[in-house]
């Protein structure tokens, strides 16, 4: 594996017990959560959801400690990762936080009050069949899944794969003269491609392919390669019907499957955080209910799924996240043009954003990330069916950061401007930020363009982006924001709904008549249920009850008292019965919060 000859051997760092010096293949990650769990059963639980097509499980561990309240009754924050095979840091991510929850639990008081009070489950390669490819000879950079898939509706599967047609063990793209051609060579950087731009008087002098031959003879490139469903865009809300990718149909796949099918079995899940392409956290924490500005992939080596039909390698025009919206409620979706009904909402409902701004926040502050990776469009992602399906809120991000600085682009910058072009410095690309971080964290990750003569386009240069170095940074800059991802994952934690019987009081008024109050606390951040899981129907009411017969019960609030949602932060709310009852008897007040816990209380008739 390159990255291994990229990075050189170091000791694990002395945030983490476990072996961190390289990535781990699924072999080794198997082998570091059966020791993990074996060493701390206390602690951690270790559980397969399901088998691959190449017969991988896919690992869900259990943090938290097993004494006290059963696990499955108290909050719970579900991590996943890796559900795009080429994102494989996303796994460490989640492999290194639960190192650091596991082995902070006997010094550090937050983790330990959070293991003790709550649940972690971590999924964290979700898609191991496709992250395994980043193991093997020849470097692909596919996120999809080994599932057949006819990408070319032609009738065949998976015939027409990228060659390695310059042996250099990395499929990149190949870049062919060509007059009418959409691209150009960047004249701030000659390494990169851009689109030319006719209205500053650029002119493309090249077209782009993906490296290899067109082995069906049909015209096209690299059109139908092995594998076919990216699992993140295989979940239900804004399925992306019919595109690449997307599979056969919703959760069509055996991974995308095993994470529903643990998610609806264990509705104590509160929140959910992804680490992946997507992102609501570095991107969103000045959002306003306004579309979030992000940077969707732009890289020229990645294909453009409607051009990548057309054999040629396009550009990702510019996507801007669609998870925040604006105006209004996100609820109050506007009717279809074909018809009568609610469209499903596609934006945060306005109630829920304050809590969603405030998470986005307190991650720049713990991180200090600023500028993401590559992001993607989130149509089909997980963590939007966490959200709009499932109710609770959820967060996407990468996980790292282009941390580096980037070039002063008015400082050495002597690359010729284009015809009719302003002399005024430009935003950087996404392509020139990238370079740039990997210039300053020495990344080897491009491959200089080298002439090649193809056997039926002639003449092309052969070079680009290296398929996993523009999505996986170094493996230390994993280990060094461990701490980092950890202390947010027990942030999050502490967010929970958290219902409590605050107060109560029994008032006997003779005859063998009782009045009873009560005050019922939210003692956490979040309310027991987001605004959407209200109006979705997602996340069940809250209970009150008086553990009394019905018949006892004289006047004032019923046995058995619901309530959609409460707020946060102390808020509370009073209950009163008027019963019957004898002196010296033990009634059971109880409440209990899908996403905030239970709580009981013993009070004696006097």
């Amino acid at each position: 594996m390159t990255f291994a000859l990229l990075l050189g051997a170091f000791a694990a760092p002395k945030h983490l017990s476990q072996d961190f010096s390289s990535y781990h293949s699924y072999d080794e990650l198997t082998a570091t959560l059966k020791a993990l769990a074996k060493t701390n059963p206390t602690l951690a639980r270790l559980q397969s959801t399901g088998k691959t097509l190449e017969g991988r499980d896919i690992w869900m561990m259990e943090i938290g400690n097993s004494a006290g309240t059963p696990t499955g009754e108290r909050p719970a924050l579900l991590v996943a990762a890796n559900f795009e095979g080429n994102q494989v840091a996303t796994s460490e991510i989640a492999l290194s936080t639960i190192s650091y929850l596991i082995d902070n639990y006997n010094t550090n008081d937050a983790v330990k009050k959070s293991l003790d009070n709550q649940v972690f489950y971590f999924f964290p390669r979700v898609n191991p069949d496709g992250a395994e490819k980043m193991f093997a000879p020849l470097q692909t950079g596919s996120a999809t899944n080994v599932s057949p898939y006819d990408d070319d509706n032609d009738g065949r599967t998976d015939e027409d794969a990228p060659e390695d047609l310059n042996k250099d063990g990395y499929i990149t793209v190949m870049r062919v003269p060509d007059p009418s051609g959409l691209y150009m060579v960047d004249p701030s950087d000659a390494r990169l491609m851009k689109k030319a731009d006719p209205k500053k008087g650029e002119s493309g002098t090249y077209s782009i392919y993906w490296e290899g031959i067109d082995n069906d003879k049909d015209g096209f490139y690299n059109e139908d390669a092995i594998g076919g469903t990216d699992v993140n865009r295989n979940f239900q809300h804004e399925y992306p019907y019919y595109q690449r990718g997307a599979g056969l149909h919703m959760v069509s796949e055996n991974e995308s499957r095993a994470v529903l099918d643990f998610v609806i079995a264990r509705r104590n899940i509160a929140m959910v955080l992804v680490y992946g392409p997507n992102d609501n956290l570095i991107t969103a924490s000045t959002a306003k209910g306004e579309l979030a500005k992000t940077e969707g992939i732009n890289l020229f080596s990645f294909a453009d799924a409607s051009l990548a039909e057309a054999g040629t390698v396009g550009m990702f025009s510019t996507q801007t996240q669609r998870f925040f919206g604006g105006g209004g409620r996100g609820e109050e979706a506007t009717t279809s043009s074909g018809g009568g009904g609610r469209r499903p909402a596609t934006t945060v409902a306005t109630a829920d954003l304050d809590y969603y701004t405030t998470v986005s926040k307190k991650y720049v502050e713990i991180t200090g990330i600023k500028n993401a990776p590559a992001l993607a469009a989130p149509a089909g992602a997980f963590f939007q069916y966490g959200y709009f399906q499932y109710g609770v809120p959820s967060f996407s991000t990468p996980g790292w950061g282009l941390m580096a600085a980037t070039p002063d682009s008015s400082k050495g910058d002597s690359g010729p401007r284009a015809k009719g072009g302003s002399d005024a410095d430009e935003k950087p690309s996404f392509d020139k930020k990238l370079v740039n971080w990997m210039d300053g964290a020495s990344v080897d990750g491009f491959v200089a363009w080298t002439a090649f003569t193809h056997p039926t386009l002639g003449a092309v240069e052969i070079g680009g982006f290296k398929p996993y170095e523009a999505v996986n940074p170094p493996m230390s800059v994993i280990t060094d924001m461990a701490p980092k991802n950890g202390e947010f994952a027990v942030y999050l934690s502490t967010l929970f709904a958290d219902v409590k019987i605050a107060k109560t009081e029994v008032i006997n008024h003779g005859g063998g008549v009782f009045r009873i109050k009560a005050e019922v606390e939210n003692a956490g951040f979040l309310p027991t249920s987001t605004a959407h899981g209200v109006t979705s129907r997602s996340v069940k009411p809250t209970m009150v009850q008086l553990g009394i017969a019905p018949e006892a019960l004289l006047s004032g609030s019923t046995k058995t008292s619901f309530f959609q949602a409460m707020d946060g932060s102390g808020t509370r709310q009073k209950f009163e019965w008027l019963i019957k009852g004898k002196k010296g008897d033990e009634i059971e007040l109880k409440v209990a919060a899908q996403k905030g816990g239970t709580d009981t209380k013993k009070l004696r008739l006097q």
